[in-house]
């Protein structure tokens, strides 16, 4: 029987006021609270995470009141520094060679890495984004797709499914999109579910390599991926700001600039 719109806008409108009177909530909370089903509320959260100040949590959400956390959508992101993002997917396919394993998570500038990497042969692409496998669907790249359950936003593969198949891999170059980078709090998302995927990527790979375009540098998103100690390489679309350069420079972290000097 299909749930009346009027009632589904009632509970969603009963998760918000909890979320702004206790700052967080569980979906095991709203199960309990307000008598759906745990599907029905994971629906429930996905729906508001698109509409309303809240992001989604491992289990739960939290409230974002000041509107510091914005998830945006893949298709928002797509068109934005468009031209900038090519020249780092394209300085990102140099460092490629064949008989490499590579890995690609999430986001627009790894997508057109992917983009940029479509007629090169000899390669395997590890990624837990759908639309990059799709992507490289039919050429004569070999890709692995890990498991796990889809966020709508991003198209990444994210949860315990995917955590745990990574953990048999073995990954040469591991490229990472991030929402944010700065020298004290090294790359971030507003993805707790992504930030958790990324940290299991990292951890089965040789090299990470932080992509990100001008935009992403000295912000801090909710969620840590990883340390910059941790990357062994930043490929971007300007020279960066000088506390994040020296910083860097500091552990050893090469710098590849599109269409510039390293």
């Amino acid at each position: 029987m299909t749930e009346q719109p009027n009632k589904g806008a009632r509970r969603r409108d009963g998760i918000m006021n909890v979320l702004k009177q206790q700052g967080r909530i569980t979906i095991a909370e709203i199960v309990d609270r307000f008598g759906c089903s745990e599907a029905t509320a994971r629906r429930d959260l996905e729906l508001l995470e698109r509409t309303g100040p809240l992001v989604r949590t491992i289990g739960g959400a939290m409230y974002d009141g000041m509107g510091t956390v914005r998830d945006s959508s893949f298709a928002e992101r797509q068109g934005i520094s468009l031209l900038e993002k090519e020249h780092i997917a394209q300085e990102a396919a140099r460092l490629v060679e064949e008989g490499d394993v590579i890995g690609l998570s999430g986001g627009t500038t790894n997508y057109l890495i992917a983009k940029s990497l479509k007629m090169r042969k000899g390669i395997t692409v590890v990624t837990n984004a759908v639309n990059i496998a799709m992507e490289l669907a039919g050429s004569d790249i070999h890709v692995v797709v890990t498991g796990g359950m889809m966020r709508h936003n991003s198209f990444e593969l994210c949860g315990p499914l995917g955590a745990e198949m990574v953990a048999h891999l073995n990954i040469g170059k591991m490229f990472i999109g991030v929402d944010g980078i700065s020298a004290s709090g090294g790359i971030t998302t507003y993805s707790e579910q992504e930030a958790q995927i990324a940290k299991a990527l990292i951890a089965r790979s040789e090299a990470t390599f932080a992509v990100f375009d001008e935009s992403k540098v000295g912000k801090t998103s909710l969620f840590s991926i990883a340390a910059l100690p941790e990357l062994h390489g930043l490929i971007t679309d300007r020279p960066l700001q000088e506390s994040l350069r020296e910083e860097a420079e500091r552990h050893g972290i090469t710098v590849y600039v599109a269409g510039g000097e390293r």
